[in-house]
């Protein structure tokens, strides 16, 4: 069993994301402890009322919501009524056995979990300590939980090895268990392909849906050298929350990845030649960004163009996907950098009413997933995750 803990100031958000899933047929609530209604009776207010009439205890807390998520293995399947009391159990053991709480069950992801909405703020306007909570009591119970009933522990969850022999395809989340999707996705992409650098190989990962993420520049991640991976979207946007480089079996962080880096400027040397023929070929002819895209992909290359909001390409890599071989634009030569495509490629036509119409519409559709991206279910160790987690992220819901 992974437990995690989110804290933050809205409780009403973090109760919104679980009404949200209950109402898109993807959660159940299974239990509403120390209120004065049945669960099937409780209103929307009446729900959200008894947390803030507490929260209001204390005007001078920072922190007044509490969401926890507790995470089971595919096949880990148990009855409401024994999560119930796992769940009575665990807040017992993290200080919170007086709080009013609710526990919904999730049916949105590739594994089994339930969320808890609950406050640290008591009847008395006393603040319970949520420091280290997640490191120290957190994890007592959870072990004891995990042998009183039985349970997967989270530490065998944590070395899931990449199926090697298994299709890897584009990530989808909810499909299956996000740790797992991401392990045979990195276990394949990071033996099989030669890359230099991050931007190279999150090159290849968005192929597959995935990202590589070092946290902006000012982070405490970044400084640290800490390293996460993600699932995207449709439209290449963050969904769920990260898994830690380091609790992926391979250990593919950045200390690790660097050694690759080293490795594989070597290894695709060879191909190096062959691959600026293939371009010299497709450049001879005028082509707008799309049709040189195209053009490149029936050659088995494909071209990642990134642009600016004005659509001015500031980047360019390419991909050899016969050869597995990654290229920045400017190490295969100034011709190729992308300063000299943009002044080279024509620019693409303006779309059609109809397909600006398609996208809007494309945009409106995924707007309800937001509260997936903000509030989905975590992967990872909570006591791992703490150690890098920037404190400007305390808000942020499961």
């Amino acid at each position: 069993m992974v437990a995690k803990i989110k804290s933050g100031k809205s409780l009403i958000g973090a109760l919104n994301y679980n009404e949200n899933k209950v109402k898109q047929g993807k959660a159940v609530l299974i239990g509403a402890a120390k209120y004065f209604k049945e669960p099937n009776e409780l209103s929307f207010d009446d729900k959200l009322f008894r947390l803030t009439d507490l929260a209001g205890m204390n005007q001078r807390a920072k922190t007044n919501a509490v969401h926890v998520s507790l995470n089971f293995p595919n096949g880990e399947n148990l009855a409401d009524e024994t999560l119930n009391n796992i769940v009575k159990e665990y807040l017992t053991g993290v200080g919170f056995e007086t709080q009013p709480h609710l526990v919904y069950r999730h049916e949105d992801a590739g594994h089994p979990h339930i969320h808890i909405v609950t406050t640290n703020i008591k009847r008395d306007g006393e603040r319970i300590s949520l420091h280290y909570l997640g490191q120290n009591e957190s994890e007592k119970i959870r072990k004891a939980i995990e042998i009183k009933y039985g349970l997967t522990k989270a530490e065998d969850q944590t070395k899931q090895k990449p199926n090697l022999k298994a299709d890897v395809s584009a990530a989808e989340y909810g499909k299956a268990e996000t740790k797992r999707t991401i392990t045979n996705i990195l276990g394949f992409v990071i033996r099989a392909y030669k890359y230099t650098s991050i931007p190279e190989l999150n090159a290849v990962l968005q192929q597959y849906n995935i990202a590589a993420d070092r946290g902006s520049k000012d982070s405490r991640m970044y400084a640290r050298e800490g390293l996460v991976y993600w699932i995207l979207d449709k439209l290449g946007n963050k969904i769920g929350v990260p898994i830690k480089a380091s609790t992926i079996y391979g250990k593919p962080t950045l200390k690790t990845l660097d050694e690759k880096f080293k490795l594989n400027a070597q290894l695709r040397k060879p191909f190096k030649d062959d691959f600026i023929k293939i371009l010299d070929e497709v450049l001879t002819k005028p082509h707008t960004k799309r049709d040189f895209q195209k053009a490149l992909r029936e050659k088995g290359v494909q071209v990642i163009l990134r642009q600016n909001d004005e659509g001015r390409i500031y980047g360019v890599t390419f991909i050899d996907l016969k050869n597995k071989a990654v290229f920045n634009g400017s190490d295969l030569g100034k011709a190729y950098s992308a300063n000299q495509l943009a002044a080279q490629l024509l620019p693409d036509p303006k779309p059609t009413i109809k397909a600006e119409h398609q996208y809007e519409q494309q945009v409106k559709n995924t707007s309800d997933d937001l509260l997936d991206i903000l509030f989905a279910p975590e992967h990872d160790d909570m006591a791992a995750l703490n150690k890098f987690k920037n404190k400007k992220r305390k808000g942020q819901n499961l």
